[in-house]
């Protein structure tokens, strides 16, 4: 028999189940030193990620192996096909699952999830980018796009890096598939990020550009903080969210708009690499919470802009969540992974709005065309312009505490 080439690790491996560490002069008992080893030497002493980890806390919305005692434990992670027979838990990784997103991610020491915003420190999970904004601007509310949300106001708009999809014409992707340490930026405290959107004059903070579920814990703590000083909160997020971090979230937001990428299974998983159940659930969830909702649909020529697939959804949203939500039917621009398509044909998003008229939507817009008749607001009942827009800005608002000024028919949104 050839002898057996060792690696490091090999080595490491088989001297732990025996309990020694040879070499050393050092007898171990137990072999919880090997994950311990194995995770200290996977992350770096210095440098930019060393760096965040100095000021990184420990996130929300994970278990670890570190803590987990029981066979029963190991069903949090495994299905129970995948360890049959499985009395006692052992685990010679000090892995981490992380359940705040939809993507579930398990993580091995040093490493980090799908977002690339978290990592496995020691069986502890750290977030990266907690006080770390890279991208604060002041927008209209209407870019978001919010349409019944405070119409004409300014939001003070933030985001970090990082997101759990991997969507094939994100036009952020500079920043949604970038890693923290990608960016320098200035340790930001909560109560600073509140202070300035009040003295920017921006009655509303937009978590945005990147995917707001990365940063939870910032997100949330600045939320509290703009409470307190009259700023109301919203999120423009992809939905792929677990439900108890969502239920959270939803306690502090004001408002939550969620792009629905498309209505087909396959269309997430080859061009967001992600899955639609998840989504279809968070909105439900944001529904059934009282939270103001706003969904947007980026058509996309030849991958998500069939007349059935457009139809399917305009009759899910009326079906699931109601005729009321607002529901931006936007424009492609090619950008990122899919460069060679071309943008989307006005025509496609006016059927799209028609379809969506046509199966109950009484809300249903043509976003990423400016100055175009279906970015105004339309009174369900007696059809009067009760909001008219010029690109993202309001010209003119013909409402009466929230009802049509003609006929007085109530208009679903924010208003005050």
């Amino acid at each position: 028999m050839a002898d057996r080439v060792w690696t490091r690790r090999a080595f490491l491996d088989r001297t732990a189940r025996c309990g020694v560490y040879v070499g050393a002069g050092l007898t171990v008992l137990g072999t919880g030193w090997l994950s311990r080893l194995l995770a200290e030497s996977l992350i770096p002493e210095s440098g930019p990620v060393a760096e965040l980890l100095r000021t990184a806390p420990k996130a929300r919305f994970w278990i670890s192996t570190t803590t987990a005692s029981t066979a029963a434990d190991c069903l949090s992670c495994h299905a129970p096909e995948e360890i049959p027979g499985v009395t006692e838990f052992a685990h010679e990784e000090a892995t981490v699952g992380c359940r705040l997103c939809a993507q579930n991610c398990l993580i091995g020491p040093g490493q980090r999830g799908r977002c690339k915003a978290r990592m496995n420190v020691g069986g502890e999970l750290r977030s990266l980018v907690y006080g770390r904004p890279i991208s604060v601007h002041v927008d209209p509310i209407e870019k978001k796009p919010f349409y019944h949300f405070l119409p004409g106001s300014r939001a003070f708009s933030m985001s970090t890096s990082g997101c759990p999809l991997s969507c094939k014409f994100c036009q952020n992707w500079e920043i949604s598939q970038a890693r923290p340490e990608d960016f320098n930026p200035a340790y930001v405290p909560p109560e600073r990020v509140a202070r300035a959107a009040t003295s920017d004059r921006a009655p509303v903070i937009a978590f945005t550009y990147n995917e707001p579920t990365v940063f939870f814990e910032y997100l949330t703590d600045i939320a509290r903080a703009a409470r307190k000083q009259d700023v109301r909160s919203v999120v423009v997020s992809c939905g792929f969210m677990n439900e108890a971090p969502l239920a959270e979230m939803c306690e502090v937001l004001a408002g939550v708009k969620i792009d629905l990428k498309g209505f087909s299974e396959d269309f997430y998983r080859n061009v967001c690499s992600a899955e639609l159940k998840p989504v279809l659930r968070s909105i439900k969830q944001v529904a059934d919470s009282g939270t103001h909702l706003e969904l947007v649909n980026l058509v996309v020529p030849t991958l998500n802009d069939s007349p059935e697939m457009l139809t399917e959804l305009a009759k899910w949203v009326v079906g699931e969540v109601g005729p009321h939500v607002p529901v931006h039917f936007t424009r492609f621009h090619p950008d990122y992974k899919l460069r060679h398509l071309p943008p989307t044909p006005v025509a496609t998003l006016e059927r799209a709005r028609e379809l969506a008229l046509k199966h109950g939507l009484f809300y249903p817009y043509v976003g990423n065309v400016p100055g175009h008749p279906g970015n105004n607001t339309y009174c369900p009942k007696c059809g009067e312009v009760v909001i008219e827009r010029r690109g993202f800005f309001v010209a003119a608002v013909r409402l009466e505490h929230g009802k049509c000024k003609a006929c007085k028919t109530g208009i679903h949104g924010v208003w005050s």
